[in-house]
């Protein structure tokens, strides 16, 4: 169900703004003309957005796509982070490593859950494995550790990233979608200019209007989407670095004990 989880958002997003757009925005009690729907009545937003043609609909799913994968990434990553704060929950794994009460360390990571408590306890559920194991020399126990920890790493950072690519898309297109609309709108404005000899106010403002309002929306959803990039990119990195220094914390404290 994960697997399609994206394309199931996708295809919700283009049915809810395709609905919305002309069940909604085009609805003919917004218009003065209701058969053609060219004049939106005096203060009508509704209609007057829905002069900017289809794709609005587009760029409205799209926002609505980045708006559902900023939900998405908000509660992903809160759920990573577990039961408590990460760093008192470092703080307390740490001081009883220092101790060496490993079991106790152990039932911390299985309370506190999320991304660092699972990269904590396969680190240290590995240390304890093989502490005491003769067949592993002091230099072996350490690097079998760190490939306990890569193990986990590598099956947590993909958790963390997940989607980001999604919001870095959506900027992409959202803009080339608001040039395409702004470019047809121009299109418009002037081909209406030219087949009819003389200035046609209302055709003339038809195009113009398609053309702004699929900028603003194209602008809109590139804003939407590269602000919350930037800003799980920013939280992700920041949860990276912090569980690699408790590793690298954990790591100096096996390698004392063993040591010793």
């Amino acid at each position: 169900m994960k697997n399609y989880f994206n394309l199931i958002v996708i295809f919700l997003a283009m049915l809810i703004s395709f609905a919305f757009y002309y069940g909604v925005m085009g609805n003919p009690g917004n218009f003065n003309d209701p058969q053609t729907k060219h004049e939106p009545k005096p203060g009508n937003v509704l209609g007057t957005v829905y002069t900017g043609g289809p794709l609005v609909a587009v760029l409205l799913a799209l926002i609505i796509i980045a708006v559902t994968v900023i939900f998405e990434r908000s509660f992903s990553i809160g759920k990573a982070k577990g039961k408590g704060a990460p760093a008192t929950f470092i703080s307390n794994v740490i001081k009883l490593l220092h101790t060496g009460k490993l079991d106790e360390a152990l039932d911390v990571c299985d309370k506190q859950r999320g991304s660092v408590a699972n990269v904590l306890r396969a680190a240290i559920q590995r240390f304890k494995e093989i502490e005491n194991d003769n067949e592993f020399p002091s230099e072996k126990k350490i690097t079998e550790v760190q490939r306990a920890i890569d193990e986990s790493v590598n099956l947590e950072t993909p958790l963390l990233e997940k989607n980001l690519v999604i919001l870095s898309t959506v900027a992409s297109i959202s803009t080339m979608v608001g040039l395409l609309g702004t470019t047809l709108g121009m299109i418009r404005a002037f081909q209406a200019l030219a087949l009819s000899g003389t200035v046609s106010a209302t055709q003339l403002s038809l195009g113009i209007s398609e053309a702004l309002y699929n900028t603003a929306g194209g602008l809109a959803g590139a804003i939407i989407s590269i602000v919350a990039f930037n800003f799980f990119t920013t939280k992700v990195d920041n949860f990276v670095y912090m569980i690699d220094e408790a590793i690298l914390q954990i790591t100096q404290i096996f390698t004392i004990r063993i040591k010793s």
